[in-house]
């Protein structure tokens, strides 16, 4: 059994009468389909569509919770009161001390089902707030995440720098295509219709101990994406997807820093390595 107090996260509540409207029209998730019981990823978007902040969405009674990492919670604030105009929503940061995951073991009924490993097997629970026998364990928190792909903000990429289906959120319910409009819509369902993603997070693996993270992901010579998060011989990646394909294709090595990697789409993603590469 695992309880991990992650304390460099921290929860930004939106309430009021128009909280559900408010988050609706601004975020890249489809906030009417977040049920109780579950957090949903999300972001807010730049106007080109990029990723500026990231989240989790949780409901809290009329209200709800926005899980993001500590160091982006003045910013969230800011961004979503320059968006309230008119809107009967209260936005505040709160003192929650951390959060908790709960890993193999019955959480408290106040948890919820991180929707983002659920699709990837896995039960993992999440609840504000520091919970009695929880330990600083990050490094069992980003094994499991890298398992799962399941990419963060500040660990394996910077603010401004992906789209969302770099990250998968086009496959685990962080962006929805099916509401109004959104800060940055118009970009990534033109992606989404176009099929113009060449940028997948993957996982990657090798027979010895992987580099640090940041370390750059080449294929048949050619840069290909950044190394992310680590676990020993395991990793996450950002990488170009028509590069890996080419350099499988020719028989190249895909290397991270000096380090030989197999590279596998996450099965729960439907990212295919086996498609003609398309290159510039």
């Amino acid at each position: 059994m695992t309880r991990i107090h992650l304390a460099d996260k921290a929860i930004v509540s939106v309430s009021g009468t128009d909280a559900e409207h408010f988050l609706q029209n601004l975020v890249t998730t489809d906030i009417e389909s977040v049920s109780p019981n579950e957090a949903w990823p999300g972001a807010l978007l730049t106007p080109q569509g990029k990723i500026m902040l990231e989240f989790l969405v949780l409901r809290s009674g009329d209200g709800f919770l926005l899980e993001t990492h500590e160091d982006d919670v003045a910013t969230l604030v800011q961004r979503l009161t320059l968006y309230k105009l008119r809107a009967k929503v209260e936005i505040a940061s709160t003192e929650s001390k951390g959060v908790t995951v709960f890993l193999d073991e019955d959480a408290p009924s106040n948890a919820v089902l991180d929707h983002r490993f659920d699709i990837a097997g896995l039960k993992l629970y999440r609840s504000p707030g520091f919970h009695e026998g929880a330990q600083p364990n990050n490094e069992a928190y980003s094994s499991a995440r890298i398992r799962c792909g399941v990419a963060e903000m500040h660990s394996d990429y910077a603010t401004q720098d992906v789209f969302p289906h770099d990250i998968l959120f086009d496959k685990n319910g962080g962006v929805s295509f099916r509401k109004g409009c959104y800060v940055g819509q118009e970009v990534v369902s033109r992606m989404q219709h176009r099929g113009t993603a060449r940028r997948r997070l993957i996982g990657v693996s090798a027979n010895s101990k992987l580099p640090n993270s940041g370390a750059a992901i080449t294929a048949g010579g050619k840069s290909a994406g950044t190394l992310g998060s680590i676990s020993e011989h395991q990793g996450l990646a950002i990488v170009r997807t028509d590069r890996i394909a080419s350099a499988i294709k020719n028989g190249s090595p895909v290397l991270a820093g000096e380090v030989p990697v197999e590279v596998s789409p996450f099965d729960w993603s439907g990212v295919s390595l086996d498609s003609e590469p398309q290159e510039d």
